[in-house]
């Protein structure tokens, strides 16, 4: 069961200045909760997968489980007079307070935007730590989040309120991939949408980074996409335009970790 940690360490990754005041991490303890606890967190998965079309957000459920919250009753009158208003106002600022941490900041759910955790997916496979970082359960509930927020029609948005975009489905399409899962009916509608709306070759600018850098086919492709937005001349002065060879080689190296047989699946896959 994930528990959360307020103000705490928690391993050699994790560096602070201020003793980790206003940090919250998340920690998976297989001995957590009692069976009656965990059964409740399946059970609030559950409805929150059968009714994520309806209520896009989390709540923040499973932080609020964990914390002794005030019982609000909505006030039983038809009539609203100033009192019932105060009363109702107390009510609330008292839920909202019991909700703050021991540190005097509010834990919550960042969950508006449906590009970041991908960044953060293609760095480690980059890198070659994405087994390192990552454990299993991390895995799991990274992919339990982006399979909520899929679309209807297949797709993802760039946010989790929003409409399928090429940007959003490539990103979390890829993703998925990346943390080795199989083909299933997600996965299949998610490629569909992309390659009936133009596949990956009609990915907005920022998208083609991502995608160059975790799907590329050689070196050359990622100092393109450095030209070509103008960054090359600024972060990598020694870079001119016909430096091609050395400057895609060096790129390569230095952001590249090529896992051939899945590069080969991706670029089938969602390029036309």
């Amino acid at each position: 069961m994930w528990r959360l940690k307020v103000s705490e360490g928690g391993g050699p990754g994790l560096r602070s200045v201020n003793n980790f005041l206003g940090r919250a991490v998340w920690e998976f303890d297989p001995d957590h909760g009692t069976p009656e606890e965990r059964a409740e967190v399946d059970r609030v998965r559950r409805e929150f997968t059968d009714r994520r079309f309806d209520k896009r957000e989390s709540q923040d459920l499973l932080m609020r489980m964990q914390v002794d919250l005030p019982a609000i009753k909505p006030v039983d009158s038809a009539e609203v007079t100033e009192e019932t208003i105060l009363t109702s106002l107390r009510r609330a600022l008292s839920q909202h307070s019991s909700l703050q941490a021991h540190d005097g900041h509010w834990a919550g759910d960042f969950s508006g935007l449906m590009f970041i955790m991908p960044i953060l997916i293609f760095a480690l496979h980059v890198t070659g730590t994405l087994d390192t970082v990552l454990s299993t359960e991390h895995r799991r509930e990274i992919c339990r989040y982006i399979y909520n927020h899929q679309n209807e029609d297949g797709g993802w948005g760039t946010q989790v309120l929003g409409p399928s975009t090429m940007f959003g489905s490539c990103l979390n399409y890829v993703t998925l991939r990346l943390l080795d899962e199989v083909d299933n009916n997600a996965l299949t509608k998610g490629r569909a949408w992309i390659l009936s709306h133009g596949s990956a070759a009609a990915i907005p600018q920022w998208g083609r980074y991502g995608s160059r850098w975790s799907v590329c086919m050689n070196g050359l492709e990622i100092i393109q996409s450095f030209l070509n937005y103008g960054l090359s001349h600024t972060f990598f002065q020694f870079i001119q335009d016909d430096s091609g060879a050395f400057a895609g080689w060096f790129t390569c190296q230095c952001l590249i970790f090529m896992v051939r047989s899945l590069l080969a699946q991706l670029h089938q896959q969602y390029w036309q």
